[in-house]
């Protein structure tokens, strides 16, 4: 039985994101939320988008767990991630793809500060507190969007190059001269 490139490449697109979450990178600089959407997308069984949420208990057992609630709100804004690549399933672009990581990291910045507001004793509990969690979370934010944008160029750059250097293995078509 043959193995599916996208099935090969969620095994490599997971462990190698576990490693990268373990090594030093700036907060939230990770490629989980990449890694949702390639599941989501090319993932061939709705299984496949439990990979990043793996992905998250297995290195968060080496980096540390942290308030249940908070932590029930970040593995859901992988989960909302993986949703909003299959909605795209049918029709991927490069242009899609930015389209989706944006909207699921700007999910993920309002579900995850939303429940640091909630669950957490930083914050007041009104709308002044929601505010400022909002704007503290800001750059946090900004560093998830430029991983998932990056991460997300190489997972999908990488499997599209592989799908690419399939065909002409398979000899349905030329490659190009350079």
């Amino acid at each position: 039985m043959a193995i599916h490139t996208s099935t090969k490449f969620l095994a490599i697109f997971g462990v190698s994101s576990i490693v990268l979450r373990l090594l030093p990178h700036a907060p939230n600089m990770a490629p989980v939320g990449a890694l949702a959407l390639f599941a989501g997308t090319r993932g061939k069984s709705r299984w496949s988008m439990a990979l990043p949420l793996a992905v998250m208990a297995i290195s968060d057992v080496f980096i540390g767990f942290y308030e249940w609630k908070i932590m029930i709100a970040v593995y859901g804004s992988f989960l909302v991630f993986a949703l909003i690549g299959r909605a795209f399933r049918k029709n991927i672009s490069p242009e899609r793809i930015v389209i989706a990581s944006f909207a699921g990291s700007a999910l993920f910045f309002f579900i995850t500060n939303t429940a640091v507001w909630a669950f957490s004793p930083w914050y007041a509990k009104n709308v002044f507190g929601l505010f400022e969690s909002l704007v503290m979370g800001l750059p946090f934010w900004r560093n998830a969007l430029l991983g998932d944008l990056f991460y997300g160029a190489v997972f999908f750059g990488a499997y599209a190059l592989a799908e690419r250097n399939k065909v002409y293995e398979v000899g349905l078509r030329k490659p190009a001269q350079i």
